[in-house]
């Protein structure tokens, strides 16, 4: 298969599950170890065409920020929000600066991501089915307060492992927060924008040095495509979790595990 088919693959498969609580990450991992595709780049096109997802929220929420820019000096509110966002994203940055090479190096593999997607998808049922989040619910992205930002910031660390997912991560840490569901998806849409962005830009200008010229229309293919993917996304899962939990992506994501371990065990995926 040619590579420009294998880089479109990929970017509709970052498209989809990037705002999924599936972990995009982890099933870019194991679909580009099944295309036998991406390995010289070292788990940089895995992050790169994240940007994609980026670029589809800012386009999808383009007219509210827009209308935050123009108030953030004069409304509490949008000043709260971003305050919010700030506090929430600098612990899995530090993380990320002082360990992404050995998570890479370690961890960007198909056995992590399977046994990351089953652990993260006991968390999701017991927290759906075991009535753990907290009673008193914040419902607006702009009243999330400094402790419930510490407390999301954190659980995002964890989404550093490929196959937990951050936007999972994220939207757990805001639950247990506090935060009811909607408002905790909707703020790990905020949360994404310097999460994801910043993390590929540091991580192409770390190894911009290693990229050739034909990687790099493949790292922008996959880039393009995962942003219109992404799009359509947004928009579906603002739908769903509006009438439904996330215990279906529980589901999803222990049973996905277990396939990924029996394709190892049998060497159909390296790992």
């Amino acid at each position: 298969m040619p590579d420009f088919l294998k880089v479109i693959i990929l970017g509709i498969v970052e498209g989809l599950t990037e705002f999924l609580p599936i972990s995009s990450t982890g099933h870019l991992i194991v679909a580009a170890s099944a295309l036998d595709f991406g390995q010289s780049l070292g788990g940089t096109f895995e992050i790169f065409i994240q940007l994609g997802a980026v670029i589809a929220v800012i386009a999808y929420y383009r007219a509210e920020l827009t209308q935050q820019a123009r108030t953030v000096f004069t409304d509490a509110g949008t000043r709260q929000l971003w305050l919010a966002v700030a506090i929430a994203f600098v612990p899995a940055a530090v993380i990320g600066v002082l360990f992404i090479d050995k998570i890479k190096e370690l961890l960007f593999n198909p056995t992590t991501v399977a046994i990351s997607l089953i652990v993260g998808g006991i968390v999701f049922l017991v927290v759906e089915n075991r009535n753990v989040v907290a009673r008193t619910q914040t419902t607006e992205i702009t009243r999330i307060t400094i402790r419930q930002a510490v407390g999301i910031g954190v659980a995002q660390i964890a989404s550093l492992i490929p196959g937990v997912s951050r936007s999972g991560a994220s939207i757990i840490g805001g639950m247990l927060t506090g935060l009811d569901r909607s408002t905790a998806t909707q703020f790990s849409f905020f949360l994404a924008i310097p999460t994801l962005g910043i993390a590929t830009l540091y991580d192409l200008v770390k190894n911009f040095s290693q990229i050739q010229s034909g990687d790099l229309v493949n790292l922008l293919l996959g880039a393009v495509v995962s942003g219109i993917m992404a799009w359509f996304s947004i928009g579906w899962l603002l739908r769903f979790v509006s009438r439904n939990s996330f215990v279906v992506f529980g589901y999803y994501r222990i049973i996905a595990g277990v396939i990924i371990l029996l394709l190892v065990a049998s060497n159909v995926l390296v790992s």
